[in-house]
């Protein structure tokens, strides 16, 4: 029997969670706005956590609805890396979690099989701000290399219409091997943000527009946030997260790009995903390239927090504050 999403709201926000499905924040809504800001796929997703490691990218989507879920010990290609097999984007993104409720808070917890570590994940809410505060717990007696990364995937109202993307991010890369048909840009591309070598010219990846369906990784993080806002300042939300954990961020674009089933075109996603490690292609990949990965030594506790801030935009966000709050520009006529 299918377990209930948890409810966590205040007068702001209203925030639900499925413990069951990888843990995943499965929507996020401001009350006051009506608008909703994270992303959903557009077919039935398979009831309850997958049974297993997710061999391919195609079993993971079955189970995989959108949402904001958490990649760990791997993200991207399912792989067998240092003895251990692991599946697409990682056990804890489709395993079910243990639940601790209260009027004010939620917190999951897991212990994984492909790693020897417990992970603590709690979800509150400050007035219009959601804050993932999250610890990893090293029970192992031998150093291990992992990847974590957390996938928002935003999507709803906040894409539904024109919308810009403002970051503390300086630099790019775009993803050397993913290359679909509706991708703009030139692989293996570098540059300042926010323009990017395209396969028509530069591309302004601040301003999304048409079919897309494209992976840069965002880097050089001056202050690690992304803010996504509709240009007719209906709704915004702004991502930010610690730099020292997280050096890099996924930027996934699905905006009606991937033909192929399950997606055939339906489906307008852009992925905000802080991240350890990259490219997005799996431990072993990233350990062949030299990339980073991130080593947890017997014993080690690593913690970190994230904000997520719904807002209604004035204009352009040049800044994220100690709270997690988008500071916006005015629009000049």
């Amino acid at each position: 029997m299918a377990v209930e999403p948890l409810i966590l709201e205040n007068d702001r926000l209203c925030v639900r969670v499925d413990a069951e499905r990888g843990g995943v924040i499965a929507s996020l809504v401001h009350r006051v706005l009506g608008a909703s800001v994270l992303g959903t796929c557009p077919w039935e997703v398979a009831p309850g956590p997958c049974a297993g490691p997710a061999v391919d990218e195609a079993a993971w989507l079955a189970h995989y609805d959108g949402g904001w879920p958490v990649l760990f010990p791997n993200g991207g290609d399912a792989c067998t890396f240092e003895g251990v097999a692991h599946g697409f984007h990682g056990e804890a993104s489709i395993m079910a979690w243990m639940v601790e409720e209260s009027d004010d808070t939620i917190v999951l917890s897991c212990s994984f099989v492909t790693a020897p570590v417990t992970m603590r994940r709690r979800i509150a809410l400050e007035d219009d701000v959601l804050i993932v505060s999250e610890a990893v717990t090293m029970t192992g007696t031998a150093p291990a290399r992992v990847m974590w990364t957390h996938h928002p995937t935003f999507g709803g109202d906040l894409l539904d219409g024109p919308f810009a993307i403002d970051t503390g991010a300086r630099r790019m890369l775009v993803d050397d091997d993913y290359d679909p048909a509706a991708n703009p840009l030139l692989p293996g591309a570098q540059a300042d943000w926010p323009m990017v070598p395209g396969k028509q010219g530069a591309f302004d990846l601040s301003r999304p527009h048409g079919t897309m369906a494209s992976l840069v990784y965002l880097q050089d993080l001056a202050s690690p946030w992304v803010a996504v806002r509709r240009l007719d300042g209906a709704v915004g939300a702004a991502l930010s997260w610690e730099a020292e954990l997280f050096p890099c961020a996924w930027l996934w674009f699905e905006l009606a790009g991937s033909q192929e089933p399950p997606w055939c075109g339906r489906a307008r996603l852009l992925g905000v995903e802080p991240s350890t490690s990259w490219p997005g292609t799996g431990l072993a990949d990233i350990a062949r390239r030299g990339g980073p990965l991130l080593t947890l030594a017997p014993g080690t506790v690593r913690e970190t927090v994230l904000r997520l801030h719904v807002f209604q935009p004035s204009g352009p966000v040049r800044a994220v504050d100690a709270t997690g709050r988008a500071i916006c520009d005015r629009e000049t006529p």
